[in-house]
């Protein structure tokens, strides 16, 4: 039988209302609670937003992208040629899940009363719909499977505010080339992602009008979009693709160049780097916060106890025994807190995965309403974290048993 477990359980459930050490005990016990349900909810934040605007990016570019070397970071791009087989040949690399063509061209849009920039983003009979399809909000996605050209667009809903446009609504773009061409579009959907950077800036076409407006062949276009099974591939991924291509020409003696998303957007992908920093200071504060109410509490524990402690070394205890007697009764303390601490904390996750109730900015913020991600992989590492380390804090008070002497304290006794 464990002896030291069974007196820190009876000292546990059987503490009285008139204990002076029940006020520190509860004190201790709600600062564990509150420390692990904001360090849960910070975690939920962060990972889902984080998701949430790398989604977001990788929906209108993709993992990683395939263009001609000599682009000028424009989306008035040189095109590169691209067969069956060299896709083919990129889509059997391990990890890739999708290889998609696509073309860009700069235009503006005018309106009766308004005009704005925009990138016409030609997408072709294998463009990876899905995120489009999550984000449409009203009509449909275009159909680019026949043979005619069609003259169908998706805008965001910013943009269509913006020029008091709506479905079904047509609108001339006009080209800046050598000559100004113009082309009239009619609105088929329209889509939101709160991304409000792209949102203005992007409107889907059939790919033929981009390969038309730029006298392209059909063969040709600004560039390939790869699409992988997992985001912590991408440098791997990266990596393998430009080995593949990095010694190949076109028929025209151009290279090819190949970037992540996180080369391409260094500023969004840097952001996001800086909020796994927020997030270890804000843990850190808080199992800070929660290890010295612990210690404060225990400390009053073991000094409101130095009577039992100053019997039990008479009878021959020693003092690694009367230590794990309080540290087991910490632990229970813990896990009290930390029980309360995860229904507090997942439960306002679920509040707001569920009814969106906090929201945000999006043109601070790239989302409307503030996303949570259950990852249950890192809520167990956190309490797990939390466990080990509130235990490790508690090591040290406990060595103030080892200063009671048992033949004074029982004479004042």
């Amino acid at each position: 039988m464990n002896i030291e477990y069974f007196i820190a359980k009876r000292i546990h459930f059987q503490q009285g209302k008139k204990n002076i050490s029940r006020p520190a005990v509860r004190i201790a016990t709600i600062g564990i609670a509150l420390g692990l349900a904001v360090m849960i909810v910070s975690v939920a934040v962060v990972i889902g937003f984080k998701n949430e605007v790398r989604n977001k990016t990788i929906g209108f570019g993709g993992h990683v992208q395939i263009t001609n070397f000599d682009n000028n970071n424009t989306y008035e791009m040189n095109p590169i040629k691209a067969d069956s087989t060299f896709v083919g040949k990129l889509a059997k690399l391990e990890e890739v899940k999708h290889v998609q063509h696509f073309a860009t061209k700069p235009g503006i849009i005018k309106t009766d009363s308004e005009f704005q920039g925009i990138v016409i983003k030609g997408v072709g009979a294998d463009f990876d719909w899905n995120f489009f399809k999550s984000n449409l909000i009203e009509g449909n996605i275009l159909d680019v499977s026949g043979e005619a050209t069609k003259n169908d667009v998706i805008i965001s809903k910013s943009l269509a505010t913006m020029l008091g446009l709506k479905l079904g609504d047509s609108f001339f773009t006009y080209f800046i080339q050598e000559q100004v061409r113009a082309r009239k579009f009619k609105i088929v959907g329209i889509y939101s992602t709160n991304f409000i950077e792209y949102d203005k800036l992007f409107i889907l076409a059939d790919l033929r009008h981009v390969q038309r407006l730029n006298d392209w062949a059909e063969n040709q276009y600004s560039g390939l979009e790869i699409l992988i099974n997992d985001f912590n591939d991408i440098d791997k991924i990266g990596d393998e693709v430009y080995d593949a291509v990095s010694n190949k020409f076109t028929n025209e003696g151009n290279t090819y160049y190949v970037q992540t998303i996180k080369q391409l957007n260094p500023q969004i992908f840097g952001w996001l780097d800086l909020l796994d920093m927020n997030v270890w200071v804000i843990l850190f504060l808080m199992l800070a916060v929660a290890g010295f109410n612990m210690i404060s509490g225990l400390l009053i524990l073991i000094l409101e106890r130095t009577n039992m402690i100053g019997i039990l070394k008479s009878l021959g205890a020693e003092n690694w025994s009367i230590r794990k007697i309080f540290l087991y009764h910490s632990a229970f303390l813990i896990g009290k807190g930390m029980f309360w601490g995860n229904v507090i904390g997942l439960a306002l996750c679920a509040i707001q995965y569920f009814t969106h109730i906090v929201p945000l900015d999006p043109e601070s913020y790239y989302v409307a309403t503030v996303p949570i991600n259950f990852n249950w992989l890192f809520i167990v590492l956190l309490n797990v974290g939390t466990l080990i380390a509130s235990m490790l804090m508690m090591i040290g008070p406990s060595y103030l048993i080892t200063k009671i002497n048992p033949a004074r304290i029982i004479r004042y006794e």
